[in-house]
């Protein structure tokens, strides 16, 4: 009889853990790429036979999930994609303004600290995903370089808080490129390209007004396409 000797064999648990986070990693992009539409059900069982695993891990992955704000799980107990609360937006995006500046300004503060050299990193696959025209990756890479110069600025309250801001709002920001058809102009690199150099320069007052005027323009398509697709957005949520 062959004795099984693999590390992943003899720690199920972490065999698990694998299990989980690929569920996860994969069902979080098809949520945020609007492969999987608001209120599509996420059958447990039909999620273990696709992923060909036991319900556990599935289980946990749709809890991690449910804390990202994602997932909502119904009465009955079934679990589906969350709704996009549009009625929440204004308070959202006064919300994500205050941070855009707070950050932005906080990291300008902090010249001392050298060269922005993580913001920039951002930014070089922020560039590279606006060239490809690869929206999920201009997502994760405009979420990340928000928070690198949020962790710039050094209050750790503020980055979790923007960080979470970000992440509820990556559905909305899929919507936003699609006005463009993921065609996503150039001005928006070059906007980042003038924070990171008010960032480095310690200009305050510049990388606030930059900041300000990037999330007013950001606000403003996005209010411009919900209002100008009002039915489109509830057939979203109304699958």
């Amino acid at each position: 009889m062959a004795t099984t000797t693999t590390q992943d064999a003899q720690d199920p648990a972490r065999t698990r853990g694998f299990g989980t986070q690929m569920v996860y990693t994969t069902i979080r992009r098809e949520i945020l790429a609007m492969t999987l539409e608001p209120g599509s059900p996420l059958d447990e069982v039909k999620l273990s036979e696709r992923f060909g695993m036991s319900r556990t891990p599935v289980r946990e992955a749709l809890l991690r999930l449910a804390a990202d704000g994602l997932t909502t799980t119904l009465p009955n107990r079934n679990t589906i994609v969350a709704a996009i609360d549009f009625a929440a937006l204004p308070a959202y995006f006064e919300a994500l303004t205050l941070m855009y500046r707070v950050t932005t300004r906080g990291a300008a503060k902090r010249q001392s600290a050298g060269p922005a050299l993580a913001i920039r990193a951002r930014q070089e696959a922020f560039a590279k995903a606006v060239s490809a025209q690869d929206a999920y990756a201009m997502i994760e890479a405009n979420r990340d370089f928000h928070v690198a110069i949020a962790e710039r600025a050094g209050n750790a309250y503020y980055t979790t808080f923007f960080a979470r801001l970000l992440d509820e709002g990556r559905r909305i920001l899929r919507l936003y490129y699609s006005t463009f058809d993921d065609r996503l102009p150039r001005q928006y690199v070059e906007e980042h390209e003038d924070m990171i150099l008010a960032i480095e320069a310690g200009d305050v007052e510049r990388a606030d007004r930059l900041a300000l005027a990037h999330a007013a323009q950001i606000v403003a398509q996005i209010q411009d396409y919900v209002a100008r697709d009002t039915g489109n957005a509830r057939q979203i949520n109304d699958p």
